[in-house]
């Protein structure tokens, strides 16, 4: 028989700032406005941190360091597994409460955004009691000299998350560096704040200690403070590389704090003539429209080859004329993750239509789309571009939105030539059947991540992150652990020596234990004489 399991409570919606495992008020009492996409109307009044609040998140994040460095790797694997549990007791309301506030659609943050967090949580907490370092062979005098490195948590931790996925992005910072030993001070996106200082709820619940975790609200600002903070040792940034150049400079003009960076994109893909074109028309579909065109990594450039342009144009306009929008959930689709919502507000929405009607103007042809839909929220039409030239600003910029962009080649060098002209370099792709051609172009690429005959298909243990100025390390897999430790060298002569003072007072026990000896034979060998002598006058022997 089945326990019961009482259903799970439901949790406030916060708006102040969590510190030190509690709920407070903004120092200075600063708020800023979070607003629905679909209706554009105001959802929550937001609590906004100052220097005071980092100030204090600071602290108790160092004084949490000092024991939670020292935790045991089971303990903390335990701690990230019970939040994941909590994590799917409350998925609902966590899907809900970022389709809300971010736009997209409720299905998709629950199947894809709060699915992706449960198992990123339960990966890094497989890693927690096992990470080690190695035994070192040293190169001189090997057989006298022990050396070996250990991997320590590098200290408190500062990360700026951005507002394309929310919990997402707050889980694959905090899994690994929660499973490594380090504290955290987070900054949440001002666009999406809700839905990650609600998992401030489970974080307590689940028993991390107070300090542990620290969670902000605030706009740029606040991330400056972040950056530029002396107590923080570390700091994790996921944005555009513009802002991510600015953390650089912050982090270097303090105290010189390790940087890692997940920046934007401009992603190619290469569809070869032997490509399976259905299959090709897929990996674009879903690398372009999911998350309505909001990934750094979108697939943005597609380069097709002459012989199979035309056809293959025609598939993609086809699948994204079924795109279902607007809450539509029930017309026929062809991927359902792609449905799309708003975009996630209005300096986003009209960066995008400006980004269409610049297309339109350098003589792109407008295959789909190119407008808003409807008067209400922040839709934009699923668009698609044809007769797209390399130095176009379409085809240059980061649109973010969804607009896909259609290129032909002639020659395979030639197009990989193409995707690499660019000052990006998170993710590329290439559709073809041929296993040699597929692999060899894959290192020709450019890019942190290459897909091949897909796009989009992400694994908690693969690694993401890019080349150029798409970022510098790596999230996700076992990379993401280097992030949140330093190296230590630990070496010692195999010389046998023993201390001096150590060796003295071993002497002096040595030499009372002789005495005791000598005292106890003595004792003994009068004992003998007087019973030998006992035993002879009893019997009259002299």
């Amino acid at each position: 028989m089945t326990e019961f399991e009482p259903p799970a409570r439901k949790l406030t919606q916060e708006t102040r700032l969590f510190i030190n495992n509690e709920f407070v008020n903004a120092k200075r009492g600063k708020t800023f406005k979070t607003i629905n996409p679909r209706t554009e109307q105001v959802i929550a009044e937001v609590q906004s941190a100052e220097a005071e609040d980092v100030d204090a998140a600071v602290d108790a994040a160092t004084k949490a360091f000092k024991t939670w460095k020292k935790s045991n790797g089971c303990d903390r694997r335990d701690l990230l597994l019970k939040l994941a549990k909590l994590m799917e007791e409350h998925r609902e309301q966590l899907a809900e409460l970022e389709s809300l506030d971010n736009g997209k659609p409720k299905h998709v943050a629950d199947g894809v955004d709060i699915g992706f967090c449960i198992e990123c949580y339960k990966y890094y907490a497989g890693w927690a009691d096992k990470q080690s370092g190695k035994v070192i062979n040293t190169t001189r005098d090997h057989a006298g000299t022990f050396g070996m490195t250990l991997h320590e948590p590098i200290g408190v931790c500062g990360m700026i998350i951005p507002w394309n996925f929310p919990l997402l992005m707050q889980a694959w910072k905090l899994g690994p560096a929660l499973a490594m030993g380090c504290t955290v001070v987070m900054k949440l996106s001002e666009k999406t704040p809700l839905s990650g200082m609600m998992m401030m709820h489970l974080i307590k619940e689940a028993g991390f200690p107070p300090g542990v975790v620290n969670m902000l609200n605030g706009p740029g600002s606040t991330g400056d403070l972040i950056a530029r903070h002396m107590g923080i040792v570390k700091v994790a940034f996921t944005g555009s590389t513009a802002v991510g150049k600015k953390i650089t400079i912050a982090a270097a003009q303090s105290n010189l704090k390790k940087v890692t960076l997940e920046l934007g994109g401009k992603s190619a893909m290469i569809i070869c003539k032997d490509a399976d074109l259905e299959q090709a028309a897929i990996a674009c579909h879903v690398g372009l429209f999911v998350n309505m065109g909001q990934c750094c990594c979108a697939s943005s450039r597609i380069y097709i080859h002459e012989d199979v342009h035309d056809a293959f144009v025609a598939k993609c306009v086809e699948m994204a004329k079924k795109l279902r929008t607007q809450g539509d959930t029930t017309s026929d689709t062809v991927v359902p993750i792609c449905d799309l919502g708003p975009q996630v507000d209005e300096i986003q929405f009209k960066k995008i239509m400006s980004y269409i009607e610049t297309g339109k103007a350098e003589g792109a042809k407008c295959l789909l789309g190119g407008n808003r839909l409807g008067d209400k929220g922040y839709y934009v039409a699923p668009t698609i571009f044809g007769d797209v030239k390399d130095d176009m600003t379409i085809a240059k910029e980061e649109i973010f939105g969804p607009v896909m962009q259609l290129m032909k080649f002639k020659m395979l060098e030639e197009a990989i030539d193409r995707a690499n002209t660019t000052h990006y370099g998170l993710a590329a792709g290439i559709c073809t059947r041929d296993v040699g051609t597929a692999l060899k172009t894959a290192r020709d690429l450019d890019a942190g991540t290459v897909w091949i005959n897909c796009y989009d298909n992400f694994d908690m243990a693969c690694p993401f992150g890019g080349f150029k100025e798409s970022g510098w390390g790596r999230e996700k897999g076992e990379y993401a652990l280097d992030n949140y430790t330093a190296v230590k060298c630990v070496m010692c002569p195999v010389d046998g020596k023993l201390d001096e003072d150590w060796l003295q007072q071993a002497g002096k026990i040595f030499e009372d234990t002789g005495k005791v000896f000598q005292d106890v034979g003595n004792i003994v060998q009068k004992g003998t004489d007087d019973f030998m002598k006992n035993c002879q006058n009893l019997l009259g022997l002299k």
